[in-house]
């Protein structure tokens, strides 16, 4: 048997490259992806559906924010498997072009008004290419930043892919804050453009920062000695689908976020509450901004105390702490709905959210690790984005009934708290030894063999 070849070296300084790669793209990307939920929220239902039955419209409005959900799974087959045959680098790139072009196009569609029923068919159209997109993104640069830490910090360096997923959010909100605070007339007719229209800039800018990016050691590595899969599913399915299935359902834990970005903004916003447009806007802007200090400090602590714990904290954690923040929104206190949004979104959730972008990376080989994050993710994502439409079914006719979404969300956060439970712990693993598989030693202490 040969000997594996050592270690390819990282450039210098190209863990940081790669994990501000990762942040400044997955922010720019996911700027993208989160205008289009605070349109679908606040403007949609009124230019492309039918304005004379508005909680159809709304609910016809929400579940086109799901439509990009439905594709995900579809493009991460696709992506996953080029992107474990021809690295990591050429789906960051393809990606966040692709996001740009469909954001753009969004922004430039006729109305119902204009087209009739061909608008929403348009929507839906360029939604599904947002999803195809989102699918790639993060897996790909996930496996770029995991592949190039440096032994120990793991954790800290994948986390800056969510926190620019959280900073493309915060950017989006604040883009929005003012455009949702212009005349009814004037927002209606071209000021919710605007922000999609800004996807070009978005799309130049990720491409100069993501095209100057190496490669990551591990996977040249495996390139020149082992070579690469040629069906990299194929590999994935008969070696680490366990560990699929226990990415799919701790993937579920990303409803918190959809339900709290999309269906408590339109359900605080609506007739039965009342609050002010703008005012939630800013309570997501800045539950967004502490989330981007507290994503780094959670998976710091993860590379020090492990990865399941954290991630247990945050998703149960959410479970309980959503019930608190849709209570907040019923009562129309404003400052009561700010501090437990903070807290809920921004503290809480961070912990689970920081923390598995390593955690599901490393339970899969580099042979399979965009694949097998992409798959996984994306099915789990795909469930938790028609969760909105399923909110605003559960909530009733008047959408008042936070309580029944409270209890929906926390049982979605029942799988991801059972498929913590049941994964290894990674955080200690060398990176070239990922994805082996693991026995309990008599010892109590994990032994990875070949």
């Amino acid at each position: 048997m040969s000997v594996p070849a050592a270690p390819l070296e990282a450039p210098p300084g190209q863990p940081k490259k790669a994990a501000t790669a990762a942040w400044i793209g997955s922010a720019l990307e996911y700027y993208d992806f989160f205008i289009y939920g605070s349109a679908a929220a606040l403007i949609f239902p009124e230019i492309f559906f039918d304005e004379s039955d508005p909680a159809t419209a709304t609910l016809l409005s929400l579940a086109t924010f799901g439509v990009a959900y439905a594709a995900r799974p579809i493009g991460a087959l696709f992506l996953g498997h080029f992107g474990d045959k021809l690295g990591r680098k050429k789906i960051m790139v393809f990606t966040l072009m692709l996001m740009g072009l469909s954001t753009f196009l969004i922004g430039c569609l006729p109305t119902r008004e204009q087209v009739g029923t061909l608008a929403p068919v348009l929507l839906v159209l360029c939604r599904v290419l947002q999803g195809i997109s989102a699918a790639g993104e993060q897996a790909s640069a996930n496996s770029m930043s995991l592949e190039h830490a440096p032994p120990g910090r793991r954790g800290f360096f994948t986390s800056f892919t969510l926190s620019g997923t959280q900073g493309g959010q915060l950017l989006a909100t604040l883009v929005f804050i003012p455009v949702a605070a212009l005349p009814e007339d004037q927002l209606l007719a071209w000021g919710w453009r605007i922000p999609f229209w800004l996807s070009f800039a978005v799309a130049v800018a990720g491409y100069v920062i993501r095209r100057t990016l190496h490669e990551t050691p591990t996977f040249t590595q495996q390139a020149a000695t082992e070579g690469v899969p040629k069906m990299p599913l194929a590999v994935l399915l008969r070696e680490h689908w366990a560990d699929v299935l226990r990415v799919v359902a701790a993937a579920l834990v990303a409803s918190v976020s959809t339900i709290f970005t999309v269906w408590a903004l339109s359900y605080a916003t609506s007739d039965s509450v009342g609050m002010d447009r703008t005012s939630m806007l800013w309570v997501g802007a800045l539950a967004n901004l502490v989330a981007l200090g507290a994503i780094p400090l959670w998976a710091t602590l993860s590379d020090r105390i492990g990865r399941r714990p954290v991630f247990l904290l945050g998703a149960a954690g959410s479970a309980v702490t959503m019930f608190a923040y849709l209570w907040a929104i019923s009562t129309g206190s404003y400052p009561l709905v700010l501090v437990l949004g903070i807290v809920a979104f921004g503290v809480v959730y961070s912990a689970a959210n920081g923390v598995w972008p390593s955690f599901y990376g490393e339970m899969f080989s580099t042979r399979v690790r965009l694949s097998g994050m992409a798959i996984g993710t994306q099915i789990g994502f795909a469930i938790a984005g028609f969760a909105v439409t399923f909110a605003a079914q559960i909530a009733g006719p008047d959408g008042d009934n936070w309580s029944a979404v409270a209890l929906f969300t926390a049982a979605l956060c029942v799988p991801p708290v059972i498929a913590a439970l049941t994964a290894r712990e990674t955080h200690k693993v060398p990176t070239e030894r990922l994805g082996e598989r693991a026995e309990q030693g008599t010892t109590g202490r994990e032994k990875v063999t070949a």
